[in-house]
């Protein structure tokens, strides 16, 4: 499929994940970032937070970009109404993986699309993930890869974290970062994008 576009779009995010799935849309995009504080956003439902902080990012982005369409986003994950961010250090890594160890919990990506007006748009999408009962050998083996921590939850699908995965339910992608048939279907209902 070929998309177009008339439109100065920013992805606003640092994932190379995210720049990477965004690129197969093929169109031409930008990236930009800003320094936003996450810890200043409070957290009522994982919900909530992930649409307030992919709002924070692309708001931020908006203001160094005007007169230009921002697309931000945000994932985090989910076990029960407990978020589990990027894992700081080895132990805080091992305490998440054995959180999620034998259970189903929810990878939520939420994205900001801003337009050059100011119009927000924001949806977010949720994916189901079940783990398999792996042992602490599997565990302390994947952290040793240091693949956990630049990543909500501690761990990678797309990377060895597969390894500790059972099933999913909803969008891979999703999981990986960036919910790209949602976002696609959205770009053109917003003609943002057209075939």
């Amino acid at each position: 499929m070929q998309f177009l576009t008339e439109k100065s779009i920013v992805l606003a995010s640092a994932s190379p994940r995210r720049k990477e799935l965004f690129a197969r849309l093929q169109i031409p995009f930008t990236i930009h970032t800003a320094d936003v504080d996450e810890q200043s956003i409070a957290v009522l439902t994982p919900e909530q937070y992930v649409k307030d902080v992919a709002l924070l990012k692309a708001r931020a982005v908006a203001k160094q970009q005007p007169n230009r369409v921002i697309i931000g986003a945000d994932t985090t994950v989910a076990a029960g109404n407990e978020l589990l961010h990027k894992p700081v250090d080895a132990a805080e890594a091992l305490s998440h993986l054995q959180a999620l160890r034998g259970r189903t919990h929810h990878v939520l990506t939420a994205v900001a699309i801003i337009e050059e007006d100011g119009r927000e748009t924001v949806f977010v999408e949720k994916t189901a993930v079940t783990f398999k009962q792996v042992s602490d050998d599997l565990l302390q083996a994947y952290i040793a890869t240091g693949d956990p921590f630049d990543k909500a939850g501690g761990y990678g699908i797309q990377t060895d974290g597969v390894f500790l995965v059972e099933r999913i339910e909803g969008d891979y992608l999703n999981v990986v970062g960036l919910p790209l048939a949602t976002l696609c279907e959205q770009l053109l209902s917003q003609r943002i994008i057209t075939l």
